[in-house]
């Protein structure tokens, strides 16, 4: 892949193709790092060019996160980067505030990362 080329995944979420990919509803364990932070969270949903992870402390948009999740017992666990593009920021008390969490991007697929995923994404659109 060219250097600074967006790749498919990168380009279908851009302007307002924004949910061009199909989201699909999960409840996956995610583990994210932000320098020498390591936190745990939930996968919401997911798609091929990215997820919703439910927290109640959502990093900044813009910010970049290692993630490791586990599609299933027997599968390797998948390791990507991504970019906090939206957040929904936890208000208690607010009769609004439901599913505080961070809109991530992933970015810097490879192929067979994005081969992965799009399987996973399918896996779990066949069960739901």
């Amino acid at each position: 892949m060219a250097k600074g080329r967006a790749t498919t995944a990168e380009q279908a979420i851009t302007g307002s193709d924004r949910r061009a990919a199909p989201r699909v509803l999960v409840d996956l364990e995610v583990d994210y790092a932000l320098e020498d932070n390591y936190l745990f969270a939930y996968i919401t949903d997911i798609s091929e060019t990215g997820i919703f992870v439910r927290t109640t402390a959502p990093e900044q948009p813009g910010t970049h996160l290692n993630l490791r999740f586990s599609p299933g017992d027997t599968d390797a666990p998948i390791e990507v980067e991504g970019e906090v593009i939206w957040v929904n920021p936890f208000r208690p008390g607010a009769p609004d505030s439901i599913n505080p969490g961070m809109g991530i991007r992933f970015v810097g697929l490879d192929d067979d990362l994005r081969d992965r995923l799009l399987e996973l994404v399918r896996r779990f659109a066949y069960l739901s």
